[in-house]
Order: C-alpha cells, then structure tokens, then sequence
C-alpha cells in the first residue's frame, strides 16, 4: 500500500495543475449561467482530450525521456514552434491562476492587505517551496492538497444536494449567440487543462523516476487515470455547486479578483449556511493555490529543458532563471491588469483552446510512431478516439473563428 502510495505523483501533480480556473471559475459560472445545460461539454472534452494528456505519461516511462526529446525527434522546428508558444502563453496563465488564489487570500483572511500584496506574498511561498523543496516536496505536498481539495469540494456538493429541493433539470444547451459560443470555448479551452500540461505530465514523471521509483508505463498510466478522473469528478462538482447556489440567482460576477471571491464566497455561505464558509474557502483556495504552485514549477521546467534541447547546451541556472522571469513577469502583468481578471481569463483559455490542436496532433503522431517502443503504442481503440478528438478539436476551433 505505501510503496503504491509512493508511486502516485505526477498524476497528482497534473490534477493540482488542471484543477484550478477551469473548475473553480468556468465550470461554476457554466453552472450559474446554464445550468446543467453544460455538462454534455464537461463529459465531451474530456473525453476527446484524454489521449493526448495520457501519452505525457505514456511516453515519458516506456523511454525514460520527456516529451520535449521527442518532439526534437519530430523535427526541432516542433520544438521551436512549442517554445514560441509556451512563451507566448505562460505569463497569462501564471498571472490568471495567480489573481485568483490572491482573490480568495484576501477574502479569506481579511482585505487588511491587498489583493496586490496577497499576489507577491503567494508567489514568494511557492518559490521558497520551488527553491527548497524542488520536486520532492512539490510531490508530498500535492498528496495533501488534494485530498483536502477533494475532500471538501464533495462535503460541499452533498450538503448543497440536501438544501436543495427542486427536481434537477438535465436539459442540455447548445449556446448559439456569439457571447455563449465565446464562453463554450472559453469554458471547454480550460476544461480539465490545456493540452500542453501534457508536456509538464512527462517531465514530471522524469522527475519521478530520478526519486529511484521504479515508474513503469502501467504504474505510470494508473498514477495518470486516478489524476484524470479525480479532475473529472471535482469539475461536476463545481458545475453541480453553481447550478445549485447561483443559477437563476439575478447575479453576476465581477472581473475584480477580489469581488469575484468575495461574491463567490458569500453565494455559498447565504446558500447553504454559516458553515459552508469554511468548506467552501478551503475547497476554493486549495484549488487555485495547487494551480499557482504547480503551474509556476512547471513552465519554467519546460521552458529551461526546450532551451536546452534548441541550443545542444546545458544551462544550470536555466530553470532559476525562467522561474524568476515568470515570478516577475506575473506581477508585472498583475499590477497593470489587476482588475481585468475576466479578460486575463477570456484570453488565457481562448489561446488553450485554438493551440490545442497543434498538441494534440503532435502528441498523437509521436506516440504512434517509430520513436515509441511498439509494445506501448495506442491500442485501436486509443487510435479512434485520437482521430476523433483530433477532428472534435479543429472542428470547434474553426466554428468559433467563424462566428467572431
């Protein structure tokens, strides 16, 4: 039992990753907005993404490489094109996570100090953590974080069913306006997470494997599936949550991090009582807190491999220097757009979304080919449901260009 326990990580760490603005942010307000309207989108792309968030793992423990190596493999202006993209996307997604877990610091905790200084003061624990701890830290932490996670997120779901009294309705809805496709896009861009954690997946289980865990692709795909279905069950657990606390409530939500939290907060504890305040705060600042923390190793842990995989040289202060350049670079960001986190957002899991293609086509293409051992290439089945994500990806890409 311990040594299996030893085992799970870097499925747990993709879970701390995935579970955060998707779940907290998009799939309550799916709920406060439309319902159970949504859950079709929840349970579709997931579905779609599975294979290419499992081949991170998949690949990493049948060759003892990252993902970035094979992409090299595929031709290095493949990992040119990741790179520029990565770069490109990884100060909005940090400052996005990062604005919201300092929303709810400051909710919680008191508005004595400002959302501001709650950024830097979280920022400045997860690097201490980072700079520590490094991976081994990171991987006991994120045991922890997401049992707690978990286990209040279904407290709070289950008194929110007994408070409610009113038949649910499973009706499903196709938004048609350009403001609903917007926010299904948006909604689905973030939902579990975006295809290129799937890198920071395979880098993790390197790390792992360095812990002298003897991490086999089978060991390795079950750390995986427990990660994905924990991420699948909190995000109905949130659509549930804010169907069952917001939906026809008369409110909207502000783009101010604080007021969000706060309004979150409060919907939750008017709703279901005194008590929930707790509950609900621990379930919401964990949530975003393992986002902060894993996304902020995780990037510069891409980037610093991807640089030295372009260049053939070793940097040893390349992940300190690109963990630096993130920190600053987010609260940079953040001063300047501290009350646009609904833009932040907005672009954040838009660029997900219209980039995740390119991830899923690459990561299909590298997984069933010459540079995976053949014993854990795709099974049939896996084959099918990639071709068929890959199209459901392009597809809703190209519906959403049309209709702005």
């Amino acid at each position: 039992m311990l040594t299996s326990l030893k085992k799970l990580g870097p499925g747990l760490l993709f879970a701390g990753a995935a579970i955060g603005v998707s779940h907290l942010v998009q799939s309550t307000r799916a709920g406060a907005d439309f319902g159970l309207g949504l859950l079709w989108a929840l349970l579709l792309v997931n579905c779609f993404k599975f294979p290419f968030f499992q081949f991170g793992p998949r690949y990493a423990s049948a060759t003892g490489e990252s993902l970035l190596e094979g992409y090299k493999k595929l031709g290095k202006p493949v990992l040119i094109a990741y790179f520029i993209l990565t770069f490109a996307t990884m100060f909005t997604i940090q400052t996005a996570v990062t604005i919201v877990t300092a929303g709810l610091a400051s909710t919680l905790f008191g508005d004595v100090i400002s959302v501001k200084v709650w950024t830097v003061i979280i920022l400045a624990i997860c690097l201490i953590i980072l700079f520590f701890g490094r991976y081994k830290l990171l991987d006991r932490l994120i045991k922890i974080i997401i049992i707690v996670l978990s286990i209040s997120t279904i407290l709070a779901v289950i008194f929110a069913l007994n408070k409610n009294e009113t038949t649910l309705s499973f009706i499903q809805l196709l938004p048609k306006n350009t403001l609903e496709l917007t926010f299904l896009i948006t909604f689905m861009g973030w939902m579990p997470a975006p295809l290129d954690i799937s890198v920071w997946h395979s880098l993790w289980t390197i790390e792992k494997q360095k812990d002298n865990i003897n991490l086999t692709p089978k060991s390795a795909l079950l750390d995986f599936n427990i990660g994905y279905i924990t991420t699948i069950i909190l995000g109905i657990g949130f659509l549930l949550l804010g169907y069952l606390v917001m939906f026809n409530s008369g409110e909207t939500f502000s783009d101010s991090a604080g007021q969000f939290s706060n309004q979150l907060i409060t919907m939750y504890t008017n709703s279901l009582g005194s008590w929930a305040y707790v509950v609900i705060g621990v379930a919401a600042f964990t949530t975003m807190f393992s986002t902060t923390l894993t996304t902020l190793d995780a990037s510069p842990r891409a980037m610093h491999k991807s640089l030295e995989l372009i260049t053939n040289k070793t940097f040893d202060k390349g992940y300190l220097f690109w963990i630096l350049l993130l920190t600053l670079g987010t609260i940079f960001i953040f001063f300047v757009l501290a009350s646009e986190m609904g833009l932040l957002i907005k672009i954040a899991t838009i660029l997900s979304f219209l980039t995740a293609p390119f991830y899923a086509i690459i990561n299909y293409i590298l997984i069933s080919g010459k540079h995976t051992p053949k014993d854990w290439r795709p099974s049939k089945g896996l084959h099918i449901l990639s071709i068929g994500g890959i199209i459901f990806l392009i597809g809703f890409s190209i519906w959403f260009l049309k209709t702005l």
